[in-house]
């Protein structure tokens, strides 16, 4: 929600321009507005997946991860990553490359707001077509997020593998669909990155559910449960009874029984 909000600012205050000049548009061929939604359905089919393959212990019997666990460290990832962002997009505005934030569009910039309850409104019309929250994707950011997440705790090697050649076309897929200028993807590429990286080794580490662990009982017994045991008729472990005992005329044997030699004859 907080994003939503700095995202609904920054587009208050993005002013349309000329495009930029770019490599990623000189290089890559541009997809044109009615195929815009190949990106989309690129990074809906990540997020998916990923969110099926976390609840996968509920479901069957291989249980690896922990999914509370497991989604406490991506949401610690997403936040601090989110948090750059903003700062990175508000501390510069770049006339955004997408079809409804070049000039001549309505859309483009946002009238400026009658009242305060009208700033912290999130309409979904504007999420999708906000502009001016360029530096760094969040598209990537997520992407990158959960195939990092996969690549520690995932089991299967070609998804991993498969993980990564999605994120680098799901990163040339944003550029050739102008969503984004190519400095924004490849800022996010790092920075996702570190972020992860310096995180994971401040969060505890996830406990491994492959290993069983069974209750320890304590051999020692304190004195107050012995007495109990005793009044309730039940022995006491002689390993237990650590009371020194005094020898007359006899032994004492392993049990702590004193054993009267002179009524053996001894």
């Amino acid at each position: 929600y907080i994003h939503g909000l700095a995202a609904k600012g920054v587009h208050y205050i993005h002013r349309p321009g000329p495009t930029l000049q770019d490599l990623g548009f000189f290089l890559l061929p541009e997809l044109g507005q009615e195929r815009s939604y190949i990106s989309e359905t690129v990074f809906t089919s990540v997020f998916v997946s990923f969110f099926l393959w976390t609840f996968h212990p509920f479901i069957l019997k291989s249980k690896r991860i922990y999914t509370v666990l497991i989604w406490c460290r991506v949401l610690a990832f997403l936040v601090a990553c989110q948090f750059l962002r903003v700062i990175t997009f508000y501390s510069t505005q770049l006339p955004g490359p997408n079809y409804h934030c070049r000039e001549g569009s309505k859309v483009s910039t946002l009238p400026w707001p009658k009242s305060a309850l009208e700033v912290l409104e999130i309409n979904p019309h504007g999420v999708m077509y906000g502009c001016g929250d360029l530096i760094f994707s969040s598209h990537m950011i997520f992407t990158l997020v959960f195939v990092l997440s996969y690549q520690k705790y995932g089991s299967k090697r070609f998804i991993k593998l498969f993980g990564w050649l999605i994120a680098f076309v799901q990163s040339l897929l944003i550029i050739a669909s102008r969503k984004h200028y190519t400095v924004d993807v490849v800022v996010a590429w790092y920075t996702v990155n570190l972020v992860v990286f310096c995180l994971d080794k401040k969060l505890p580490e996830l406990p491994d559910r492959t290993t069983v662990l069974l209750p320890v009982i304590s051999k020692e017994r304190t004195k107050e449960e012995n007495n109990k045991l005793l009044l309730n008729g039940n022995g006491v472990d002689p390993a237990a009874d650590w009371r020194p005992r005094a020898q007359v005329n006899g032994k004492i044997d392993s049990n702590g029984v004193h054993t009267d030699n002179s009524m053996n004859g001894g």
